[in-house]
């Protein structure tokens, strides 16, 4: 080996390290980001506790305004899972041009889930 490739290799060497542990320490942040993530989940119901089938759940992403929906299933069941917890969520629920009160999920509150039932008031 000649004198000149001798004296690259320990640099090369060291610049493959500091690659290797960068993509390590990248992994460790995004495996760790994604176990922060939150999710919300509920039933939505009427107001005398009766699940409501094919209600639709309006979640609002309060920093971008962008809205993701969820239809309830058979059970009244919705869920929305992934969500950013250094943002605020505001959540609703509507059927046949009726609506549940909003709630806010508050980038403060430090659960990593959150049960909320939504309530919406219909026609007896």
């Amino acid at each position: 080996m000649s004198s000149k490739a001798s004296r690259l290799a320990p640099s090369v060497t060291c610049i493959l390290a500091v690659l290797v542990l960068s993509g390590v320490s990248v992994r460790a942040q995004s495996e760790r980001d994604r176990s922060q993530l939150r999710s919300v989940q509920g039933i939505v119901l009427d107001k005398s506790q009766n699940p409501i089938v094919n209600g639709i759940v309006y979640l609002r992403n309060k920093k971008t305004n962008n809205i993701s929906t969820h239809i309830s299933d058979s059970q009244g069941h919705y869920q929305f899972t992934g969500l950013d917890p250094n943002v605020d969520f505001e959540i609703h629920a509507e059927y046949k041009s009726r609506k549940s009160s909003h709630h806010t999920i508050s980038s403060y509150d430090d659960r990593r889930i959150f049960d909320i039932n939504l309530v919406i008031p219909m026609n007896d």
